[in-house]
């Protein structure tokens, strides 16, 4: 009897084992046929931009070919319900960004919920605005910038892409955070033209889109909206010296659906964040005024959760609604 209990045993924790044989078999031989990467933005927009960079890495880092698959529209919540509503078998992923933070508050009926339906695997870089303004502006300095604006309140308008947009979120957050009155100037094309010519008084503007205009002396740089200086500007000082606790990052990261397994989510991780550190690729990130921002799943999680909350009480601020 013994011995038959004791071949029971054996055979049942076998048994048991075997579900977990698929998903380990899985993992060990992942990738075995291409990977897409959705991409919310359409082709040469800076989430595209960095997705191909992170894409053309894994593709020689795992051998197997990263494909983007531009799916724009609705403020890129096409794309995320696209790759959220994918088989969670590793083969499709999200190339997420601070837009799908901020649209988890700006929309009220999404068919998702992002920090529920996703499996977040790293970030991938995160670069900084630059608060800028017409030399028209009789300002240098963001406290003097701050004292023309209370003491001209509507006065100065700002230009965006729209509601829920990089500049716009940015402004809106210094705007709750100094108490000054700026009007919102949404633009459905370039703004460069009517804010060089003095049309418009100032933008929160993504480094690389203006870093030409503030060498030539056309914009006037007052500061960068990371918490530190940025290389591409050097002699720039942050908002939050003047501002404390004052932070705009615009993020990217790659993304899964929920319940992907987690042992090719952490092949992926381990994958992305040895892509994004190479010498070679922070050069290229360098050249877009970007640093690689490496995480683990959980840090990536939990940093999701927090620009969800931040930029939710932004919009809820700006009582701000899609366009």
């Amino acid at each position: 009897m013994k011995v038959h209990r004791r071949k029971f045993l054996h055979f049942a924790a076998a048994t048991a084992a075997l579900p977990a044989l698929p998903r380990m078999a899985s993992a060990e031989t992942y990738p075995s046929r291409p990977v897409r990467i959705v991409v919310g933005f359409p082709p040469g927009a800076a989430t595209d931009i960095i997705a191909r960079l992170v894409a053309e890495g894994l593709s020689q880092r795992l051998g197997q070919q990263f494909i983007v698959d531009n799916r724009p529209g609705a403020g890129s919540n096409i794309g995320a319900e696209t790759a959220i509503k994918a088989p969670p078998d590793g083969y499709t992923l999200l190339a997420m960004t601070v837009t799908n933070a901020v649209n988890a508050t700006l929309y009220d009926n999404l068919n998702f919920d992002f920090l529920r339906d996703i499996a977040p695997i790293s970030g991938t870089i995160r670069s900084a605005s630059v608060l800028e303004v017409n030399p028209g502006v009789p300002v240098e300095t963001v406290p003097e910038f701050i004292a023309y604006a209370k003491a001209n309140p509507g006065k100065l308008n700002y230009a965006s892409f729209g509601n829920g947009t990089a500049p716009n979120m940015a402004a809106e957050l210094f705007k709750m955070m100094t108490g000054v009155s700026l009007v919102h100037v949404p633009y459905k094309s370039s703004y460069m033209p009517d804010l060089l010519s003095g049309q418009v008084q100032l933008t929160f503007t993504p480094i690389p889109l203006t870093i030409s205009y503030i060498r030539s002396g056309q914009m006037r740089a007052l500061a960068v909206t990371s918490a530190t200086p940025s290389d591409a500007l050097p002699g720039i000082p942050p908002i939050a010296e003047f501002v404390p606790g004052y932070e705009a990052n615009i993020w990217h990261g790659i993304a899964a659906p929920k319940n992907t397994p987690p042992e090719i989510v952490g092949a992926l991780n381990k994958a992305i964040n040895a892509v994004i550190t190479d010498p070679a690729m922070k050069a290229k990130f360098a050249n877009l005024g970007a640093e690689p921002m490496p995480m683990t799943p959980v840090e990536c999680q939990k940093f999701i959760a927090e620009q969800i909350d931040k930029w939710g009480k932004v919009v809820k601020f700006a009582a701000m609604k899609p366009e």
